[in-house]
């Protein structure tokens, strides 16, 4: 009796298990579900925090039973890597991460064009590629985080606008991240450029140098430093400075600059010539459905989403960030010149030790 109450356990287990698959596919194409399943395995290159991508593809494989990968690069890294495998990626999808990369790599036709029913809950048509070559997730406010106490026992206050950090109390307190690496320098300078002409911001930034104490390898390594007191000032998203705040840190003060600030379009994509195609377009499909997106929040990353069948994190509204806050951000120049303005940022500060990445 008992062997057989055991049995009839395990099975209504098993028939409770295969009910909830089905209900999780039940919202996407079953062709595409099929063609996905057959192929068997995913490969995920993921520039979100790694907390979120394993969440995500841990999500993706439990809904719809593929084996899935994933590593975290930066998206610099992530755009170098498959740069140089020149057609034949060893990764499936890309997750995560700032947008401008993305931008670029679809010009130099290392990603792959797919036009996805999901998009359709996109807000707004600045969150896709209009031929399909990315979509985004969600949208991060660049801006800076500040370690109060120590700006207390130095007495001297915080910055309220980008001309601030060139301020002499500020030598060697600021840190910000590598153009060579991460996606979200490049939206730095992007957003100089944008803000206040070419020239104008490679004078902005051989200032800045002068006061910047460490460039790190990924965009959020900054806020990881700031609580500590090792970053006084950090540049980059005030998501991630919200993540350091919940974990314990509440001497970080977020501030959004007061001339305006710009944003990153997190994005996703399918690398061109990825060998598991059909699975990597119903990444795409996962990643653009509230499966993917709603968990983020309980994954260490708290970035306004972009979907209307989403939910926002609360956390960002109670932090008072405002995602409409923000210029009007020129995709197509960024698209276009992004290369261009990295170099010239090097060729007007220098490339040191500092930006070695190695």
């Amino acid at each position: 009796m008992k062997k057989l109450f055991a049995l009839v356990l395990a099975l209504v287990f098993a028939l409770s298990v295969a009910s909830m698959a089905m209900a999780a596919v039940k919202d996407f194409d079953p062709d595409l579900v099929a063609a996905a399943q057959s192929d068997g395995e995913l490969i995920v290159y993921g520039s979100c925090e790694e907390a979120y991508l394993s969440a995500a593809c841990q999500q993706f494989e439990k809904e719809f039973g593929i084996k899935t990968s994933y590593q975290r690069l930066s998206t610099g890294e992530v755009q170098a890597k498959i740069t140089e495998e020149n057609g034949n990626p060893s990764g499936d999808v890309w997750f995560g991460g700032t947008n401008d990369p993305y931008a670029e790599m679809a010009s130099t036709g290392l990603l792959e064009a797919y036009e996805a029913k999901n998009a359709s809950h996109l807000t707004s048509k600045n969150y896709r590629d209009p031929d399909g070559y990315w979509y985004g997730i969600y949208k991060g406010i660049l801006g800076f985080m500040a370690n109060t106490e120590e700006l207390a026992r130095l007495g001297i206050e915080a910055p309220k606008d980008w001309d601030d950090l060139l301020k002499p109390e500020y030598k060697d307190l600021i840190w910000s991240s590598n153009p060579s690496t991460a996606g979200t320098a490049k939206l730095v300078i992007n957003t100089m450029v944008q803000m206040k002409g070419h020239d104008e911001a490679m004078k902005y930034f051989v200032e800045l140098d002068k006061n910047i104490q460490q460039y790190t390898k990924s965009g959020s390594g900054p806020s990881k430093k700031v609580g500590l007191g090792e970053c006084v000032i950090g540049i980059g998203f005030l998501h991630d400075g919200i993540t350091q705040i919940l974990a314990g840190y509440d001497n970080i003060a977020l501030i959004v600059p007061a001339s305006g600030t710009s944003y990153e379009v997190g994005s996703t994509a399918i690398f061109k010539n990825a060998k598991h195609m059909n699975a990597a377009k119903l990444w795409i499909e996962f990643a653009l459905s509230p499966d993917c997106v709603n968990i983020a929040k309980d994954n260490e990353s708290y970035q306004f989403l972009v979907l209307d069948n989403a939910t926002q994190p609360q956390q960002a509204i109670d932090a008072g960030l405002d995602p409409e806050n923000v210029i009007d951000y020129n995709f197509a120049d960024a698209k276009a010149n992004t290369s261009k303005y990295v170099e010239d940022f090097f060729n007007a500060v220098g490339q040191d030790d500092r930006f070695k990445t190695e």
